[in-house]
């Protein structure tokens, strides 16, 4: 993979890290009722233990990763906390504390996705995908996708940025279309006459389906037309097409 496709890969994970917080509001606070609850200075596992909030202490849960909430003390201090952990707590009148894992409601209404096409074809070039989206509401949302392609030809690495509307969110398969930009950078394998690298501008226009499978993970199929500006004014239809997996948050 090109370091440019690379770059756009960590843009989208990075683009993508603020989406994956629970929506502002009040704290929900909840009361320790094992004998310490561990705090980690990251979300996972990798990331130390550096403090312990003990029975009877409450903590204050500001914002969710995946399955981690960051939480704040009574004492102010911040860490992390795995979803596993965080069920051991308590509401103020005692019942349980429960998060969803994920399932079709959370389906229809989530603010983030990103998923991994391991088939492309990109005219006619076999290729990995990538991209990463955010919802502003259950029908509309903007995404940004990359594309290595490799071909006979030519090696093609290609980034789209655009929006796309769901048309029926609460289904169990949800059609979509997508209209966009973007950019392709195309580097002509070696023949007598070496050509020039290029990069051109283009545009797009396309529509899939997902398809819900189980917690957070659904199947995303599509189709896009590519139309490529090019420096000559001989514009060119470059179609593609993906399959893969994909998960939400």
């Amino acid at each position: 993979m090109s370091l440019l496709c690379r770059g756009l890969v960590s843009v989208a994970l990075l683009a993508l890290a603020a989406p994956a917080t629970v929506r502002a509001g009040e704290p929900l606070q909840l009361f320790v009722r094992e004998p310490y609850l561990e705090l980690h200075t990251g979300p996972g596992r990798g990331y130390p233990v550096f403090n312990v909030v003990p029975r009877d202490g409450s903590v204050d849960v500001l914002e969710r990763f995946t399955d981690w909430f960051h939480v704040r003390t009574e004492r102010g201090i911040e860490g992390w906390v795995s979803a596993r952990d965080l069920t051991r707590t308590v509401h103020a009148d005692g019942t349980p504390f429960v998060y969803e894992v994920g399932n079709r409601r959370e389906f229809t209404r989530h603010d983030a996705e990103f998923g991994v096409f391991f088939y492309d074809d990109y005219g006619g070039a076999s290729g990995l995908s990538a991209y990463g989206a955010y919802s502003f509401n259950p029908q509309l949302g903007v995404e940004l996708a990359v594309t290595e392609g490799l071909g006979k030809s030519s090696d093609d690495t290609a980034a789209d940025l655009g929006l796309v509307h769901i048309f029926y969110p609460q289904g169990w398969a949800s059609p979509f279309a997508t209209l966009g930009t973007g950019i392709v950078h195309v580097e002509p394998k070696a023949t007598l006459v070496q050509p020039a690298n290029r990069t051109e501008q283009t545009a797009y226009v396309g529509g899939g389906v997902r398809v819900y499978l189980t917690r957070r993970f659904f199947l995303r199929g599509e189709y896009r037309a590519h139309m490529v500006f090019t420096r000559l004014n001989e514009n060119q239809q470059v179609d593609e097409w993906k399959f893969g997996f994909a998960f939400f948050y």
